[in-house]
Order: C-alpha cells, then structure tokens, then sequence
C-alpha cells in the first residue's frame, strides 16, 4: 500500500448509503461460474472443462477512482466490473482453471481510500459490508452449487482479508474443513495465530491449510513495512516449502499481460515477512526497473508455479480421501 496520503473525496459513513446488495440468485452478480465462462479467462486457459473441484475466488481491489465519494463499489457500474474480468479473473483466477471450477462473485468491495488514512477510520464499516457479500455468495454457493466436492478458497489483496475473514467463519475448526484443498491467499498479512485450527502449509502437497505471501523487488522495504508485512505468514510460492530462496531453474513461469508464460523468470528470496523477487526476465522488463512493489504482481509472477501447486494438492486432497469414489483425476 501506498505510504503517501492521497486526497480522496468521502462523506461521513454516517450520511452514506451504500449501493443496493447482490442477490446471488441472479447470474448477473457473478463474475464467473462455470455456465458463465467470460472470454477474457478462455483467452488464457481454453473453454471450461467441468471438474471435481472447486475453486471460490475473492478478487482484489479494483475500486480505485479519486474523485468517488462512495466507500463501497456499486455493482451496476459496468466499467468497474469489466475492469475485474479482464483484470484479475484473466491474470489471477486463470491460475486455478486447471484444478476447479471457478466461482468468482461480484461484491461490494471496499474503496481503496479505507487502507490509507485519515479515512480508514471507517475501515471496519466498508469492510463489513464487502464481507457480507462474499458470506452470502459463499453460502449460496454452498447450499446451490458445490454438492459435496473439495474446494479451494483463492484470492488477493482485498480479497485475501475477506478469504481469511470466511475461512475463519465456515473452515477453521469446522466440519468443512475437511473439504478445503488449500487456501491462497497472497497479497494481505495474515498472522499466523488468526486460525485456531488452520495452519500454514510447509510442504508442497499439504491439504487443509492455507499459504500466503506478498512480493517486493529484492533489497528494497515497502515504506508501510510494519503496518502491512512485518509478522505476517511468508510462504515460498515457487516450492511451497520451508526453503528461503530459490533459483531461476526451480520458477515454473510468470504469466505476461502478453499472455504468454515464460518460465525460469524468477528467483526469490524470503526476507523479513517479504518475498523479494528479482527483476522478472519478460519482455520490456526495462519499464520495470523503477518498479520496487510487486503487490500487483503476487499471483502473476508464480502463474505456472501456482497452477501446478493447485493440481498436485488436489490430488493429495483425492488421496487423502479415497473412499469418495466419485472423484476422479
């Protein structure tokens, strides 16, 4: 997050009405299901193939423009909704379109402004109302569309507090637990005692569990360090596991905004709550020598690594449970 003040326009949370909420019944308020395959996200993975499995993802924050009052994201705007599919759900979701069916739901997410201050006093507020959203896709999800199968909980930024908050409510010592594959949830600091029975995974076929990370050019420290990084999970997201740095050989390929993957682009190491990447080796990499935060970038860069991660703790998952003989791989 950005560790200047930015000037945003805002009104009193008391004297705000937020827009109108979704109604999951209506196809209209998901981003993607699998009857509902936008060509963005067949661009970079194909036409959708029904699986065993699925994949509930939580988009980040797109909500961006300045000169909005509102604290929350109306989701008739069509633009905003537009900007999402073709942003997050082709560069981000794509990576799970081996391993699961994708259900990404549209939700009142919150403005950027309330992670800055002054006006993340009403951080809480704007919150409560994006996560009540996803609750309910969730839960409409579940009682409509999973029928029995394992799930893996994906996200980012934004999306990852509110993945973490649904966890929390529905997984983390509950019945259900037992079908969570694995939970991404990259790009938000998740501490490490916020489960009671979810635990962080330090092996590259663990099921049940979660992993996380946030990405920075190496050597450098993102000015908000201690608010936004400093004790929260670091995981390796090139060898799921313990290791702390890796080499170009072990990177299986950052997605491109070309579209395109290319492998053995990145080396990491992980310092101090950080994984610290090197400039990625893509075309015009030269724009991006300046570039210090990788926030952006935190699914992209490990695309391939996380795509294949997804595929082997599924079949963990299928052989941790193989008295369920509807599932095949």
């Amino acid at each position: 997050m950005s560790g200047c003040k930015p000037v945003y326009r805002a009104v009193s949370f008391d004297k705000y009405s937020p827009p109108k909420e979704p109604n999951y019944s209506n196809p209209q308020f998901w981003a993607v299901k699998p009857d509902k395959y936008p060509d963005a996200l067949k661009n970079i993975v194909g036409e959708n193939k029904n699986k065993n499995c699925d994949v509930f993802f939580i988009y980040p924050t797109a909500f961006l423009d300045r000169k909005d009052f509102r604290w929350n994201a109306d989701l008739s705007d069509k633009s905003l909704n537009e900007s999402i599919v073709n942003g997050s759900i082709k560069y981000q979701a794509s990576a799970f379109a081996k391993a699961g069916n994708i259900y990404a739901p549209f939700y009142r997410q919150s403005h950027y402004k309330v992670f800055v201050y002054p006006y993340n006093k009403y951080y809480k507020n704007s919150i409560e109302i994006a996560y009540n959203d996803v609750r309910q896709a969730f839960k409409y999800y579940l009682e409509n569309f999973n029928n029995g199968k394992p799930v893996i909980i994906a996200s980012h930024s934004q999306g990852s507090i509110l993945s973490a908050m649904l966890l929390k409510e529905f997984f983390d010592n509950k019945p259900l637990q037992k079908k969570l594959v694995v939970a991404y949830l990259p790009g938000a600091k998740i501490l490490e005692n916020y489960f009671v029975k979810l635990k962080k995974s330090n092996k590259s076929d663990q099921i049940g569990c979660y992993v996380s990370w946030n990405t920075y050019k190496k050597g450098s420290y993102p000015k908000k360090y201690k608010e936004w990084f400093k004790g929260g999970i670091t995981s390796n997201p090139i060898t799921w596991d313990d290791k702390i740095t890796t080499d170009f050989k072990d990177h299986k390929g950052v997605l491109n905004l070309d579209g395109k993957v290319y492998p053995n682009s990145v080396k990491i190491t992980i310092k101090d709550g950080i994984v610290w990447s090197n400039l990625p080796r893509i075309p015009n990499r030269i724009f991006l020598v300046f570039k210090k935060d990788y926030h952006r970038a935190d699914i992209n860069l490990f695309w391939k690594d996380i795509e294949i991660n997804a595929l082997k703790r599924l079949k963990s998952w299928v052989k941790n449970n193989s008295s369920i003989d509807n599932l095949k791989l």
